[in-house]
């Protein structure tokens, strides 16, 4: 199998293990031809991000066992759907993006200058999202 590569042109990074991210639940924004939905930006979720999504019909947080969601918190990080964050980033409430652990295919969809615009390092105390 060929590296994954993120968005800047890198081997693709973790996202998250706390909750355990990822469309195959393997802490990375890999996607395959399973992935329907391109869970390929690596988010640090904040509480209007959450808030719009749920608005949405997305709700991040309520847990559901059967998909081994935990549900989401204002500062995990979690692979999301990449025209689900365009939603969001047009609604002016888009998550900040981890852009090492974005894959590469979300640029199919989000343009890397909008991306880019909403790099963030995870902060040290991501309570600070809230």
């Amino acid at each position: 199998m060929a590296e994954e590569l993120n968005v800047v042109g890198g081997p693709l990074e973790p996202c998250g293990t706390d909750p355990l991210t990822g469309f195959y639940r393997d802490g990375c924004c890999s996607t395959g031809p399973e992935d329907v939905g391109s869970h390929t930006v690596c988010a640090v979720v904040t509480s209007e991000f959450l808030q719009h999504q749920r608005s949405v019909g997305n709700d991040l947080t309520t847990p559901r066992a059967e998909y081994g969601f935990p549900g989401l918190r204002p500062g995990d990080r979690w692979c999301v759907v990449a025209v689900r964050w365009l939603q969001a980033a047009r609604a002016g409430v888009a998550a900040p993006v981890v852009l090492a652990s974005t894959h590469q295919r979300a640029a199919d969809v989000v343009p890397l200058e909008l991306l880019r615009a909403h790099a963030v390092d995870v902060p040290a105390d991501p309570g600070s999202l809230t």
